[in-house]
């Protein structure tokens, strides 16, 4: 690998952070650009719908807009890219995921607006437990748009963009996984991390459930369970109530799922902080406390109501105590953190794609 000297390195090069997310996917470019955009990617189905669109391929919220006119993809599932099918969310074929990816990839990365005369460096956050052939997946669908690239987890690019590095523990809560990740000075190693798989399509899938079993005769998408819970979602017993409405016989309804809602959010509570006592008690005995005091709350799923307070007292029961803190850009805390990372690392940490 060639050695980027110093000048080279704040010359003619754009640094991008990537957070290449099941649900979002957001950039920070160190030329002051930044963007978000759902993950979803959807392809023109026929030469009709191509007309009708204007465009051979529509991404994020303008791809679900239109999704009847699209052969529809979500590539990332619980972080990852699929290999097998998602029916709930679009295609499932691995050749379309992948293709669909380095398309995710290739216009997040537009939307940083490089120069054409400049290289592109990115660093790109992944769940903490992927595999080695995951990671490969996503090296493949970065290939061809990026110069140079580098893998992180996500929680770490979290907790580096905020410059906590010693002594805390992070917990990001993104759609397909929720990563927790333990910070001690040093570069997270496997016996650091921790990826659960209750992340907010868990909730989405528990709170359709529940609606399900409760509102009879109602009609509703899993889009349309998810843009409640987003509206609503908490864990707090004087949560706003949640009110509803769907069609019952084509007559649109009212209903409160304010019940059904807060069940669903609060079960991710438990799976997380016994991921975090798991963490605490393989750490060293002299700094445990201190670890416990230190919790970063990350992601889009850490914008639930109450969430903070509730994984406290439920540290409180189970580790005898907890503090956690909520961090300020929940949208953009990985990237951010990943772009950080991008400036400062030097060059033998970058694997060169072209």
């Amino acid at each position: 690998m060639e050695t980027m000297t110093n000048s080279k390195k704040d010359h003619g090069v754009l640094y991008l952070g990537i957070d290449l997310g099941t649900s979002r996917t957001s950039v920070c470019a160190s030329n002051g650009e930044r963007a978000t955009l759902s993950s979803f990617v959807g392809y023109a189905k026929d030469v009709v719908s191509r007309k009708s669109l204007g465009a051979d391929i529509l991404f994020g919220d303008d791809a679900l807009a239109k999704r009847m006119s699209l052969n529809l993809y979500r590539p990332l599932s619980q972080g990852v890219i699929q290999e097998g099918a998602d029916t709930s969310h679009g295609l499932g074929d691995k050749a379309g995921n992948l293709r669909a990816a380095a398309d995710l990839i290739k216009e997040i990365i537009a939307r940083a607006k490089p120069r054409k005369d400049e290289l592109v460096y990115a660093v790109i956050g992944a769940p903490a437990e992927a595999s080695i052939h995951n990671k490969e997946a996503i090296l493949d669908a970065a290939r061809g748009t990026v110069d140079s690239v580098m893998l992180c987890s996500e929680p770490f690019a979290v907790a580096y963009g905020l410059d906590m590095l010693d002594d805390v523990l992070v917990i990001d809560i993104g759609a397909g996984t929720v990563d927790l990740c333990r910070m001690h000075g040093t570069m997270p190693d496997e016996s650091d991390q921790i990826t659960l798989t209750c992340g907010g399509d868990f909730v989405d899938r528990a709170f359709e459930e529940r609606l399900t079993a409760t509102l009879e005769g109602a009609r509703f998408s899993a889009r349309m369970v998810k843009e409640a819970k987003e509206r609503y979602a908490s864990v707090a017993d004087d949560m706003e109530p949640a009110m509803v409405t769907f069609p019952v016989n084509g007559k649109p309804t009212v209903f409160d799922v304010t019940e059904q809602l807060r069940e669903a959010c609060r079960l991710i509570i438990p799976p997380i902080v016994e991921g975090l006592g798991k963490l605490v008690a393989s750490f060293d005995p002299e700094f445990q406390d201190r670890l416990k005091d230190r919790v970063l709350l990350a992601g889009g799923g850490s914008q639930i109501r109450g969430l903070d307070t509730a994984i406290e007292a439920c540290m409180q029961d189970m580790l005898g105590r907890g503090k956690v803190q909520r961090i300020e850009e929940p949208m953009y805390g990985g990237a951010n953190g990943a772009l950080k990372i991008a400036h400062d690392m030097p060059a033998e940490y970058w694997e060169q794609l072209k």
